[in-house]
């Protein structure tokens, strides 16, 4: 990694972004799957309110598995800019339940300029590319994209 890099992760990375990227990068890659497969068993549960109306969640079309998302602002007594992201996936399916789970557990409790400003690249830089196939790679992608442009709406309405 270049230290121009070092220097944009310090300004534009969320510190639990980050250190969920260092976790990963610090590991062999069979033992990032193993990573990831851990993070997919502490993908959270929607809270009371959603559980039931999953079908009012957005399905991030980029996945292969069944994916939906929600993100919330400023909602259950947080701080007016506060986010949460909440999704729901398979355990059939623990790659994307992976995915999702490390962008719930690292943009919820962020502000939404905060998540607004994570790099769109950031799922590329988890060091996962030799270890899953590319599809899924963007299947992150994609959900990280969907929660900013939702995060963007419920910005733009206030």
């Amino acid at each position: 990694m270049s230290d121009t890099t070092s220097q944009h992760d310090a300004t534009t990375l969320p510190r639990a972004l980050a250190e969920i990227r260092d976790d990963f990068l610090e590991l062999s890659h069979p033992d990032r799957l193993q990573l990831l497969l851990e993070f997919s068993n502490e993908l959270p549960a929607l809270p009371e309110r959603l559980r039931g109306h999953e079908d009012e969640l957005e399905r991030v079309e980029e996945c292969q598995s069944p994916v939906f998302i929600t993100v919330t602002l400023g909602a259950d007594g947080d701080a007016p800019d506060v986010v949460r992201m909440h999704a729901t996936a398979p355990r059939e399916a623990p790659t994307t339940r992976g995915f999702a789970s490390i962008l719930a557990q690292g943009l919820s409790g962020l502000t939404a300029d905060q998540v607004l400003a994570v790099p769109s690249d950031y799922p590329l830089t988890l060091g996962l590319s030799e270890a899953v196939s590319p599809l899924r790679i963007r299947g992150m992608v994609g959900m990280l994209g969907r929660v900013q442009r939702q995060v963007h709406a419920l910005v733009a309405v206030r």
